[in-house]
């Protein structure tokens, strides 16, 4: 297991079967650098594409279709003191009627302050003068290249994960993708300071980050949609429009799961789910939305887990 450095000097704004940009073992650990969503760099100096602009893909020795990759978010740095948002909510998020009522889309400024742990405004409205937001950074868009030679763009999300925009997909989680070709292409980018539920403002507090994360191959083990376990929960992400189907995949892939790690025939698992399920909305703002289901860890404790 190695642990190596790369500085990224191109960026992809599609996730697919791009040349990589360097060759990883399974367990092997990589410390790299992501620029904004606007493809600005820690130094705000503008490097890659304008839809969240991705490092990578890494080839990772062993994975091949059929298999899962399992990538495992160790640290998330902000590396930049500066983060933007959009101003009011997205449009599509409120009422028709309301829609006249929302301010101008434009750019607004947050301060990060990384020792502190946590953000403020730059230009606060007088009622949030004092307020803060705890840093709680996430990875917005990131995943492994999709299948039939697609490049799919990194302003939307599917099968093989992207611009999920889910703020569970932080520090300590492990995420799994279905790998679709050799060596899985991992990608990964759009990095956010925090965010709330479904991005409903458009973005999260966009910035650039120093990211280290670690890969493993689980070999023969078949996902369709993105996955993903913190400490508390495991859960799945379905990604598509409208809502509806995106709740519908995540739960197929729940139950899928749940059968080929816990041992439960379908009737049980419905059951389990019926009882204990949590959906989040992870996104409603991109082209294919995001629902995640999910499950306490406790809830799954009388069950041994295989593998």
């Amino acid at each position: 297991m190695s642990i190596h450095r790369f500085a990224p000097r191109h960026f992809h704004a599609t996730l697919g079967a791009h040349e990589p940009v360097m060759r990883i073992a399974d367990g092997d650990t990589v410390i790299t650098n992501t620029v904004d969503a606007h493809g600005y760099d820690h130094e705000n100096i503008h490097r890659g594409g304008d839809t969240n602009p991705t490092t990578g893909p890494f080839f990772v020795e062993g994975a091949e279709p059929g298999d899962t990759l399992a990538v495992t978010i160790k640290r998330i740095r902000m590396n930049r003191r500066m983060g933007w948002t959009r101003q009011g909510l997205a449009w599509h998020v409120v009422d028709p009627a309301r829609v006249r009522d929302m301010p101008a889309r434009e750019k607004i400024f947050w301060q990060i302050e990384d020792n502190a742990k946590l953000v403020r405004l730059e230009s606060p409205t007088a009622p949030l003068k004092s307020w803060t937001v705890p840093l709680k950074p996430m990875m917005g868009c990131f995943g492994v290249a999709p299948a039939d030679g697609e490049f799919i763009s990194t302003a939307t999300s599917g099968h093989h994960g992207g611009n999920m925009d889910y703020n569970r997909f932080g520090e300590g989680v492990t995420a799994y993708f279905p790998v679709a070709v050799k060596g899985a292409l991992f990608c990964l980018g759009d990095a956010h300071a925090a965010q709330g539920d479904g991005e409903i403002a458009g973005t999260g507090i966009e910035t650039s980050a120093e990211v280290e994360f670690s890969v493993a191959v689980r070999k023969g083990v078949t996902a369709h949609w993105p996955r993903g376990e913190d400490a508390e929960s495991i859960f799945t992400v379905g990604n598509a429009r409208p809502l509806e189907q995106a709740l519908q995949h995540a739960t197929s892939e729940m139950l899928d799961w749940l059968a080929q790690d816990f041992g439960l025939d379908t009737v049980s698992a419905s059951h389990l789910l019926g009882m204990h399920v949590r959906y989040d909305v992870a996104n409603v703002f991109n082209p294919a939305f995001s629902v995640a289901c999910r499950l306490d860890k406790q809830v799954l404790a009388s069950f041994p887990r295989r593998g």
